[in-house]
């Protein structure tokens, strides 16, 4: 009998450990968060795109992203939606890009995020980069181009990887 009173006891501490170890596994990648964002050395990684007009779309996986160090932006984005000019190469569909001339303004955002604006200067069709990050590190991403309408994407910021050599 005694045996039956102590399992809600024993899993009422279970649920209060777990918490704990949840609540603090969210503070290191909080932290870890704003130091990629402090050092400017972060991936976007897209997980849904949302166009102006059609459905919204589950890309998890599919090695879309967005690459920021504190001297270069490499964007690799699919787009879905409407262009009002196509590209001369049909192979660079998407929001494809390296820029090493950009503005990156940062700014402290709701909730304790980020407010990240990006203006490349060296790619003629991508206007402007809107960057919502939260301290978890979910982010959201608004694309505003001279010759396409604007797109959004969701995902999440995550630490950069170096790059392996071919050999």
């Amino acid at each position: 009998m005694k045996c039956l009173k102590m399992i809600p006891l024993f899993l009422l501490a279970l649920a209060g450990f777990r918490c704990a170890t949840s609540q603090q596994a969210q503070q290191a990648d909080a932290g870890k968060v704003k130091q990629l964002i402090a050092d400017r050395n972060y991936v976007f990684q897209m997980q849904t795109v949302l166009p102006m007009n059609g459905r919204t779309r589950q890309m998890q996986g599919d090695g879309y992203d967005v690459t920021v160090s504190r001297d270069t932006v490499n964007s690799f984005l699919p787009y879905f939606g409407r262009a009002y000019s196509a590209p001369m190469d049909p192979s660079k569909g998407g929001i494809q890009f390296i820029s090493q001339q950009f503005e990156y303004d940062e700014k402290p955002g709701r909730n304790g995020g980020w407010d990240i604006t990006i203006k490349p200067k060296d790619v003629q069709d991508v206007q402007q980069f809107f960057l919502t990050v939260s301290e978890s590190g979910y982010a959201s991403l608004q694309v505003t181009s001279t010759n396409r309408q604007p797109i959004s994407y969701n995902g999440i910021i995550t630490e950069r990887r170096p790059r392996k050599s071919k050999k």
